[in-house]
């Protein structure tokens, strides 16, 4: 069975409707990521701290840090972060499908890649370069460490850790997962009348 979508019509509502909430998903995506990332680690920040104050020695060598706590709270929390992440990818092309038929699903695709495409670049590239900012001014350019300039590239690197490690990479897993439940569940799409259209007459 084929879709048998010759043409997409740019200057059609659902269309355009597809197109503009296609290039909001990347955005959203990545600040949920975003986000996930910060609060996993203020959690890791939370039990190391008490660590600190819980057993004694930590400090002088004498006592032993409960490591597995820190890999459990890290690992719990980047598989329960990445829920709502992960059911948008699912949802996203589900709704469109099913609420704005397939002329719409094909303005969400394009949307999406389009500047998804373009976000996770910049993400790499503005993350890389925050990240080796910091490294060459604690080398000893722009005054070295403890300057204000080595403050402000280690801020620039706790935002472009994970804009390169976490957001970046993950849009392309979006992309692709987004591409994959469209194509699967596209007979069905065909089969059904969209939503708007049972609404508008």
């Amino acid at each position: 069975m084929t879709a048998e979508i010759t043409a997409i019509d740019l200057l059609s509502s659902t269309t355009l409707v597809g197109l503009m909430l296609g290039a909001m998903l990347p955005f959203l995506f990545s600040a949920f990521t975003m986000k996930a990332v910060g609060r996993a680690a203020f959690s890791i920040v939370e039990e190391v701290r008490r660590q600190f104050r819980e057993i004694p020695g930590i400090m002088d060598g004498t006592g032993k840090p409960d490591y597995a706590r820190c890999v459990d709270i890290s690992t719990k929390g980047a598989l329960r972060e990445m829920i709502v992440p992960g059911v948008l990818a699912v949802v996203a092309p589900v709704a469109v499908g099913f609420v704005l038929g397939t002329e719409a699903l094909g303005g969400l695709l394009i949307g999406s890649v389009s500047a998804g495409f373009m976000l996770a670049i910049t993400m790499a590239s503005a993350g890389g370069a925050w990240d080796n900012a910091k490294k060459y001014v604690e080398l000893g350019n722009f005054g070295g460490k403890g300057s204000d300039s080595h403050k402000a590239a280690v801020e620039g690197d706790m935002v472009g850790d994970p804009f390169k490690d976490t957001s970046g990479p993950s849009l392309n897993i979006l992309l692709k997962l987004m591409a994959i439940v469209s194509l699967v569940f596209a007979p069905v799409f065909l089969q059904v009348t969209p939503l708007i259209q049972v609404i508008t007459g």
